[in-house]
């Protein structure tokens, strides 16, 4: 299981988390920053967002 998390401050709203794990993330429409919508999940394709966010604003942690 892993803890997600965004940093609001360094996300620049690319989309690319979202794209490759819309089961966890999602764009907030009014701030245009990456929301996590699952913080605790198993999916790997967390992984898979935070290894491809430009600005590294997306923590994964095992649990």
């Amino acid at each position: 299981m892993y803890r997600v998390r965004v940093d609001e401050a360094t996300c620049i709203g690319c989309g690319v988390c979202e794209s490759l794990c819309p089961e966890v993330f999602k764009m907030n429409e009014e701030t245009m920053k990456a929301e996590v919508l699952q913080p605790e999940t198993d999916l790997d394709c967390a992984l898979d967002a935070r290894d491809s966010c430009p600005t590294g604003s997306i923590t994964v942690e095992e649990e």
